[in-house]
């Protein structure tokens, strides 16, 4: 949803249901889905309707207080039975994105804290799931005006690459990657965003390049294999991209296609900078082999819409994140600001779980 000043709210909450932005029907149609129950949270978090980390988190947040309303019983050990099963369908969902499940688990540890009735309770699981929700645009807002202060200083305004879509359509609003997009827009500090296309799903080309026309951002699209050719003609002054988590040590998981660019951003001496939450830091892995890679269906790489792009007959590999080691990232920019790898371990704070 848009305001006046075209920001793009893609989760909202209101007359007792969630209104999602159907990510899958952009940029061509620019449509809303109404989720009444936690199976629908969980099928739309599945399908893509909505996606990015921090947006998953704040959906299955709505999820669980959605399937809390749905169960019919006064007895406080049975209702948290049943709740315990409406989290692990969410939890099923999408296995990267670490948001999802620290959502899930702030949701279930409040409803085991909470005391009172259970109709009590679930109000209190609403009240926690809008708090979630107002915390992530807050957060976005704070990741970025954080990372202004460690892109790089220039004559000219900037030309900032970014692959996939971390932008306010990923999260509650305003966005990670896209958050320091917009910030360095509107400190008159940025030229252009060139958006990689991010195969197979197109989000930069279809959900980025959106999110960029409906605020004015200048955008270039460009396939993923020209993002080396582009640094090497002296297009790009930086990369920020987002994570769908991210290990204790830095190693980071994004959208396939993300540790390609950071290399070549290594090659060429271009800041490769990553912007999430601290929610998107996983501290019990201790580095990226630990962090578990998302295959999707392999249509989505030999078809689009109803025409085929292959022949019958080749076999596919479609894993939908691949991750970036931290020796390739300038710094994590987070909502307490911007960190080398090395150092993101002194960044936790006791809340984050």
């Amino acid at each position: 949803m848009t305001s006046a000043s075209n920001q793009v709210y893609p989760i909202i909450w209101h007359n007792d249901s969630v209104s999602l932005i159907d990510q899958t029907r952009l940029p061509n149609e620019y449509a809303f889905v109404e989720i009444h129950r936690s199976e629908d949270m969980a099928l739309a978090i599945t399908t893509m309707i909505v996606r990015g980390a921090p947006a998953i988190g704040v959906a299955a947040a709505y999820g669980i207080y959605l399937g809390a309303r749905e169960i019919e019983t006064d007895n406080r050990n049975e209702f948290l039975q049943r709740l315990e099963q409406v989290a692990q369908l969410l939890r099923s969902t999408r296995p990267t994105a670490v948001n999802l499940f620290w959502a899930i688990s702030r949701m279930m540890r409040t409803a085991y804290e909470s005391i009172g009735t259970v109709a009590e309770l679930k109000q209190t699981l609403l009240q926690t799931a809008q708090t979630i929700h107002a915390e992530d645009l807050q957060t976005c807002q704070a990741i970025g005006d954080n990372g202004l202060a460690v892109l790089p200083k220039t004559p000219q305004k900037l030309t900032i690459l970014t692959h996939c879509n971390a932008g306010a359509l990923a999260t509650a609003g305003y966005g990670t990657a896209l958050g320091v997009v917009r910030s360095a827009w509107r400190e008159g500090r940025l030229a252009r965003v060139f958006a990689d296309e991010t195969r197979p799903r197109l989000q930069g080309a279809k959900l980025t390049a959106w999110e960029c026309v409906q605020e004015g951002i200048p955008v270039t699209v460009i396939t993923d294999n020209m993002a080396a050719h582009c640094m090497k003609q002296g297009l790009i002054h930086a990369v920020v991209v987002g994570a769908d988590r991210i290990a204790a040590n830095g190693d980071t998981a994004n959208k396939i296609g993300t540790y390609s660019v950071a290399i070549a951003a290594k090659a060429h001496n271009i800041p490769f900078f990553v912007a999430a939450p601290l929610s998107t830091v996983d501290f019990a892995l201790i580095d990226g082999s630990q962090i578990p890679i998302e295959e999707r269906n392999p249509q989505e790489i030999y078809q689009v819409g109803d025409t085929r792009l292959t022949p019958e007959g080749v076999e596919f590999y479609n894993p939908a994140f691949d991750v970036t080691p931290a020796e390739l990232i300038t710094a994590i920019i987070t909502e307490h600001g911007a960190f080398a790898p090395s150092e993101l371990a002194k960044s936790q704070p006791k809340q984050v779980v």
